[in-house]
C-alpha cells in the first residue's frame, strides 16, 4: 500500500467501493477496503456467553490476519481515520469491529455514512462525521447472537437424529414451512369445475364478444354442463338481444412506487430471470461505482440497495421533474409530490432504490455496462422515473346485454393517455392490451351470432417462486431486506427444497427436518413470533429496547424445548430404496441414497464398495447422434436443465431443448421442443422448419 504520511485514513468494505471514493476525496485521504467483516463469532464453538449476558466471543475472521495487519499499519501513520462502511445494522457493526481492532476511541466522530456514492454526497458527509451507533450495533449483534444460539444448537441435533450437514435458524425454517405449508395445500386441492360461455354478438356490421353472466339481474356461475344447456335452452336464436345498460367511465392507473430491496429482488425474477442473489450482486456493483470514462470517471449508479423505505429525496423528486419536463412535456410531469405508505414495520431508514441521476438514462450507459448490469439498471431507473410520472388514464366501457333473462357482459377498454406507461410497464401492464367495444348505446339490439361454453377447473395455489417467497417472507414480517437472498440460498443449498422450473418444491430431507423443527421447536417455525422479534430489533435500533433482555426474552423458553429435544427425539432412518439392479463393479443389489445434492445410485455392501451413479431421467428417444444411447435429462452447474447422451463420453451429443421422437420433414434432422413467448413450438435445429404446439 502507498504511503499515507499526513493523510486521513478512509475504511470501507470493498476495493471497487475504495477506488471510487478516493477519486472524489482527493489527495488529501487514503481510502481502504476491510474486506467486510474483520471479527466474528467461532466457526468451532457456539461463542456466546449465555451465563453472563450472552456476550460474545468475537475473534478475527482466519484469514484475515495480513488485512487486518495493514489496516492497523495504515491506521498508526495516519491523520485520522474514517469509518465508511454501508449504511445499516451490518455496516454500522463492521465499523465498530474495525474500531475496536485499531483501538480508536469509542466516542471519537469518525463514522461517515452516505446513501449514494457520487461526488457531492460523499464530500458533503466527511463535512459531518459521526459516533458510531451503538443502537444499530446492538441491533445487529442481537440478530448475530439470536441466529447463533437457534443454530448452534439445533444443527447438532440434526446431526444426530438425521444426517450430518443440516442447519437450522428462524428465518430460513420460516422459510422452509411457508414452502411446505403450500405444497400441502395444493396436495389437499380438489379442482372444482365450472363453465363459461363466450359469445360473439353483431350490432350493424360490427361484431364483438361478450361472456355469459346472469339470469334475471343476478350474477349467476355454471357448475356443470347440465346448467349450460339450461341457459342455452332459454335463448331464442331468432330473437336480437337487448342492450340494457352502457356504463362508459375514465380510469386512472397510478404508477408503482420506487423499487425497496424486496420489490426489486420481485420484479428481477420475473423479467429477468434473476435469482435474488444475482440481483444483490449487481445492485451491488451499481451501487459501488462503474467507470463511465474520463469525463465522470467511476461513478456510482444506484442508491443503496437493502432499504425497505419508498420514500425519496427533494432533490431527487426536483431532478426527476425537470427530466421529464425536458423529455416528454408537462402533460407527463405529476404536479403535487407522491405519498407511498411503506410495508407495515419497515424501517424507513434509506431512500428507495433509485439512480443517483436521472439524467444518466439507460441508453447513454449501454456501451459501458455489461448486459446484466445494462438491464437491472435499466428496470431501475425507469421504475423510478415512471413513479415521478402521471397516471394512466384508460376509457373503459361495460355493455350488458339480455334476452329471455339471460344477461351476458362485455367489457372494453383503450388507453386515452400512457402517462407513466411511457416510460415503465409492469408485468401486469405488460399482459393487458386494448379491448375496443364499437359505439353502442342503451335500448340498441345486437345479433347473437356464435356460443363458445368452455368447461375449467379451479386450479391449485402455484408454488413459491423466489419471486413471491420474498413477497411472502416480507408480508409476514419475517427477516429484512439484507436476509432475504441469504435465505433463500440457504434452503436450496441444504438441499430443503429444490427448483423445478421457477418454482420450489419440499424434498423429503426439508420435510423430515420441518417436522422435527414443527414437533420440538414450535416457536422457530411461529411466524407471529419471529415477526414480533423483528420488530423488537427494530426497537433496539431506535434505543427502546436493550438488547441483552431481548435475546433473554427469545432464548428462555428456547431453552427449554432444547432440553427436552435433546431427550425425547428419536433417530430419523432416511431408508434406502431398492434401485431394481445390481452393481457393475461387485453384483451386489444398488439402493438409492439421499445425499447433500438429493438422490443418487449406490452400492448396497458400501463401504465394502463405493461404487454410485447419478440417477437420470431417461425421456424416451433414441440418441438422435450416435442412435445407441438414449437421450437422457441432465442438470449443469448452474442448475439449468439439458440434454445429453446415456452414452457420454463416448457420445457427445448435447441440446438445451428436448428432443423429440419425430424426424425434420424437410431435412430429416431431429426435432426439438422449444419454449418460446406465448406458447411451445417443435422447431429443426437448422432453422428451416417450425410448428406451434396445441394446447
Amino acid at each position: 500500500m502507498p504511503s499515507t504520511k499526513q493523510k486521513n485514513l478512509v475504511i470501507v468494505e470493498s476495493p471497487s467501493k475504495a477506488k471510487t471514493i478516493e477519486k472524489y476525496l482527493g489527495r488529501n485521504y487514503h481510502v481502504v477496503a476491510s474486506l467486510g467483516h474483520v471479527r466474528d463469532l467461532p466457526k468451532s464453538q457456539m461463542g456466546v456467553d449465555i451465563e453472563h449476558d450472552y456476550e460474545p466471543k468475537y475473534i478475527s475472521i482466519r484469514g484475515k490476519g495480513p488485512v487486518i495487519k495493514d489496516l492497523k499499519k495504515e491506521a498508526k501513520k495516519a491523520k485520522r481515520v474514517y469509518l465508511a462502511a454501508d449504511p445499516d445494522r451490518e455496516g454500522e457493526a463492521i465499523a465498530w469491529h474495525v474500531s475496536h481492532l485499531l483501538g480508536l476511541e469509542d466516542d471519537g466522530k469518525n463514522r461517515v455514512v452516505f446513501n449514494e456514492i457520487t461526488k457531492d454526497t460523499v464530500k458533503q458527509a466527511f463535512k459531518s462525521p459521526r459516533s458510531i451507533d451503538m443502537n444499530l450495533v446492538d441491533a445487529q449483534q442481537a440478530r448475530r447472537v439470536l441466529d447463533r444460539l437457534v443454530g448452534y444448537s439445533i444443527s447438532p441435533i440434526l446431526w444426530a437424529k438425521v444426517k450430518k450437514g443440516l442447519s437450522a435458524g428462524r428465518v430460513q425454517s420460516i422459510a422452509l414451512k411457508l414452502v411446505i405449508e403450500r405444497e400441502n395445500d395444493i396436495k389437499k386441492f380438489i379442482p372444482e369445475e365450472y363453465w363459461t360461455i363466450e359469445s360473439v354478438f353483431k350490432h350493424n356490421k360490427d361484431k364483438f364478444k361478450a361472456n355469459f353472466y346472469g339470469l334475471n339481474g343476478k350474477k349467476a356461475e355454471l357448475k356443470d354442463n347440465a346448467q349450460v344447456q339450461e341457459v342455452l335452452g332459454k335463448i331464442d336464436k331468432k330473437k336480437d338481444f337487448n342492450i340494457d345498460k352502457v356504463t362508459k367511465k375514465e380510469r386512472k392507473r397510478m404508477p408503482a412506487a420506487p423499487f425497496t430491496t424486496s420489490s426489486l429482488q420481485q420484479e428481477a425474477n420475473k423479467r429477468l430471470n434473476f435469482k435474488t442473489r444475482k440481483t444483490m450482486m449487481i445492485a451491488q456493483q451499481l451501487y459501488e461505482g462503474i467507470n463511465l470514462g474520463r469525463k465522470e470517471g467511476t461513478v456510482g449508479l444506484i442508491t443503496y440497495m437493502r432499504t425497505d423505505s419508498k420514500r425519496i429525496s427533494k432533490v431527487a423528486e426536483a431532478e426527476a421533474s425537470k427530466f421529464i419536463h425536458e423529455e416528454f412535456g408537462e402533460p407527463f410531469a405529476i404536479v403535487k409530490e407522491r405519498k407511498d405508505k411503506n410495508q407495515e414495520g419497515a424501517q424507513d431508514a434509506h431512500e428507495a432504490i433509485r439512480p443517483s441521476s436521472v439524467f444518466r438514462t439507460p441508453a447513454s450507459l449501454k456501451e459501458i455496462l455489461s448486459r446484466d448490469q445494462f438491464r437491472l439498471y435499466s428496470l431501475i431507473w425507469s421504475r423510478f422515473v415512471a413513479s415521478q410520472m402521471t397516471p394512466a388514464v384508460f376509457d373503459t366501457m361495460t355493455v350488458d346485454l339480455s334476452q329471455n333473462g339471460v344477461m351476458f357482459r362485455a367489457n372494453g377498454s383503450k388507453i386515452k393517455f400512457e402517462g407513466y406507461r411511457k416510460v415503465y410497464q409492469s408485468t401486469s401492464d405488460t399482459s393487458k392490451k386494448d379491448n375496443i367495444l364499437p359505439e353502442l348505446n342503451e335500448g340498441d339490439d345486437a345479433q347473437l351470432q356464435t356460443n363458445d361454453p368452455a368447461q375449467h377447473f379451479t386450479q391449485p395455489p402455484a408454488r413459491f417462486t423466489e419471486a413471491s417467497l420474498v413477497k411472502a417472507l416480507e408480508e409476514n414480517g419475517v427477516g429484512r431486506p439484507s436476509t432475504y437472498a441469504p435465505t433463500i440460498d440457504t434452503i436450496q443449498r441444504r438441499y430443503y427444497v429444490k427448483l423445478n422450473g421457477k418454482s420450489f418444491e419440499p424434498t423429503e430431507l426439508g420435510e423430515i427436518v420441518d417436522n422435527l423443527i414443527q414437533d420440538y421447536f414450535p416457536d422457530i417455525v411461529n411466524i407471529d413470533f419471529t415477526a414480533h422479534l423483528e420488530d423488537e430489533l427494530d426497537e433496539i435500533e431506535e434505543g427502546k429496547e436493550d438488547w441483552v433482555k431481548v435475546v433473554d426474552h427469545y432464548y428462555k423458553p428456547f431453552a427449554k424445548e432444547l432440553e427436552s429435544a435433546e431427550d425425547t427425539i428419536e433417530k430419523v432412518q432416511i431408508k434406502d430404496e431398492p434401485a431394481g439392479m445390481d452393481c457393475d463393479i461387485c453384483g451386489a443389489p444398488m439402493v438409492i441414497k439421499m445425499g447433500r445434492y438429493g438422490k443418487f445410485y449406490a452400492c448396497s455392501r458400501f463401504p465394502d464398495c463405493r461404487n454410485t451413479k447419478p440417477i437420470v431421467k431417461e425421456i424416451g428417444v433414441v440418441c438422435p447422434k450416435c442412435k445407441k444411447g438414449q437421450v437422457i435429462e441432465r442438470k449443469s452447474k448452474k442448475n439449468r436443465i439439458f440434454f445429453g447422451c446415456s452414452r457420454y463420453p463416448d457420445c457427445d451429443f448435447v441440446s438445451w431443448d428436448k428432443p423429440i421422437n419425430r424426424d425434420c420433414p424437410k431435412d430429416g434432422h431431429y426435432l426439438v421442443e422449444k419454449k418460446v413467448k406465448g406458447g411451445r413450438q417443435v422447431i429443426c435445429p437448422n432453422g428451416d422448419y417450425e410448428e406451434d404446439i396445441q394446447k
